[in-house]
């Protein structure tokens, strides 16, 4: 074949291949400027956002483990600390586990069921490095930090519940009362009222960071398990004072620390909003903290370190529900009037009605999360320096939302806690025999000693 001939067949060819691609290149560019929007339109994660979620979610890891840990651990008698230390480590842990097996889709799985989240999301399906959950502001986050976030409320929320009825409940009890607890209890509510298709949350209920869904489930459920798990041994005779108030006071200052990472975080962004949250974290607590003493003053003569552990923990308990919705001054006084509600149910209710909280968990995060759900209602309002209420809301009608939620929450978790102790005593027991209980949890229970003479 001589060249010309050879040169006319390629020809030939290329022009028969460039008649037969035409059309997919002409598809092709069409196509492009297409797939370029799309790729624009991708939600992409802010990075600045997505290491301040991390950090939250670590600082409120670092609430539950040491802080909340020691913080009860000191409140306790020496030789029942590390049966507390443990039951908030493996109950931390064990509801991390069940959280990402199931917790995670039962909260917020995507079904429209106001009281569930559905299946969808069982065992993290359908979740990888790329997907994403919305913030308040249409931005996005990677859904792995926001499902640990999460992780971090549930994990600390039943170990909460266990500092009422310490000192007398089974290990094996606690764990498994909780694992049941945060699967018929706290999921649902975490649905209901942070879920854009929970029943609390569609009627416009307020809680920023948890005031029912931690705070008031979790001192309903104390106030429960210490009626139903009864008094200690010895209770209103032996001395039962805390063992160590230095412990006390490193543990309530490691949750103040932490809950910058509970309250801030809950914004799901770093913006004005977070740093809302973080100015009321510390006046509302700095408030209540100087509101006890001052009432122990009057009512004791004193104020002792107990008392203003006890009141930094109310202004935190307080502030939970209002942190990025009211406004300073509002944060203030909540803080003001928290601490002497809590002090009332600590000092007197609670010897009225002679049941054994040990740490107090009713009396402070059961009413202090109560009162916080209710004033959140109040101090929104923007003339009182809050972030406003949604259009055609009024005052009256934010507060009456915010009395609905509050009744339900109690409801929902008042029944559920009872019928769970009664599964769990059935089951494996709630209470150690007695002669434990006077060893001390700690060698009768695990076989080690907190302190060695």
């Amino acid at each position: 074949m001589s060249f010309a001939k050879s040169k006319s067949t390629l020809l030939r060819i290329g022009a028969a291949s460039a008649a037969v691609l035409a059309p997919v290149v002409a598809f092709a560019q069409e196509a492009a400027p297409a797939v370029a929007e799309a790729a624009a339109a991708a939600p992409v994660p802010n990075k600045g956002d997505t290491a301040f979620m991390f950090v939250c979610t670590i600082l409120v890891l670092f609430m539950l483990i040491p802080g909340l840990a020691l913080f009860y651990g000191g409140l306790v008698r020496a030789k029942n600390m590390l049966s507390v230390l443990m039951q908030c480590t493996v109950i931390g842990s064990a509801i991390m586990i069940a959280w990402v097996l199931y917790g995670y889709s039962f909260a917020f799985g995507g079904s429209t069921n106001p009281y569930f989240g559905g299946f969808a999301k069982l065992f993290l399906a359908g979740v990888t490095p790329d997907s994403t959950a919305a913030t308040f502001s249409d931005a996005v986050i990677p859904e792995y930090i926001f499902i640990v976030f999460q992780m971090t409320f549930a994990a600390i929320t039943p170990a909460l519940i266990v500092g009422a009825f310490a000192e007398r409940i089974k290990f094996s009890a606690s764990v498994l009362f909780c694992l049941l607890w945060v699967t018929f209890v706290y999921f649902p509510i975490a649905h209901m009222v942070w879920d854009a298709n929970g029943l609390i949350f569609g009627w416009g209920a307020l809680d920023f960071a948890g005031g029912t869904v931690v705070h008031i489930n979790a001192g309903v459920a104390g106030l429960v398990g210490a009626i139903m798990v009864g008094k200690r041994t010895g209770y209103g005779k032996d001395m039962m004072a805390p063992h160590s108030m230095t412990l006390t006071l490193v543990g309530a200052a490691m949750l103040w620390f932490g809950w910058f990472g509970f309250n801030a975080g809950s914004n799901l962004e770093a913006t004005g909003g977070a740093m809302l949250a973080t100015i009321n974290t510390f006046i509302a607590t700095a408030a209540a903290v100087v509101s006890w003493s001052i009432v122990e003053t009057f009512t004791r003569g004193k104020a002792s370190m107990l008392g203003a552990a006890s009141g930094m923990i109310a202004g935190l308990v307080v502030i939970t529900p209002a942190a990025g919705i009211a406004g300073p001054m509002g944060a203030i006084v909540m803080g003001l009037i928290v601490s002497p509600l809590c002090y009332f149910f600590v000092s007197v209710i609670k010897n009225k009605f002679g049941y054994d909280d040990t740490a107090d968990v009713f009396g402070v995060h059961g009413i202090g999360g109560l009162f916080g759900a209710l004033a959140t209602g109040i101090f929104a309002s923007s003339s009182l320096g809050g972030i406003g209420y949604a259009e055609g809301v009024t005052m009256g009608a934010q507060f009456f939302t915010q009395v609905k939620a509050v009744l339900v929450t109690v409801v929902w978790c008042g029944v559920g806690s009872v019928i769970l102790f009664k599964i769990t005593d059935v089951i494996v027991g709630l209470r150690v025999p007695v002669e434990a209980e006077r060893e001390g949890l700690d060698l009768a229970s695990h076989g080690e000693a907190a302190y060695h003479n």
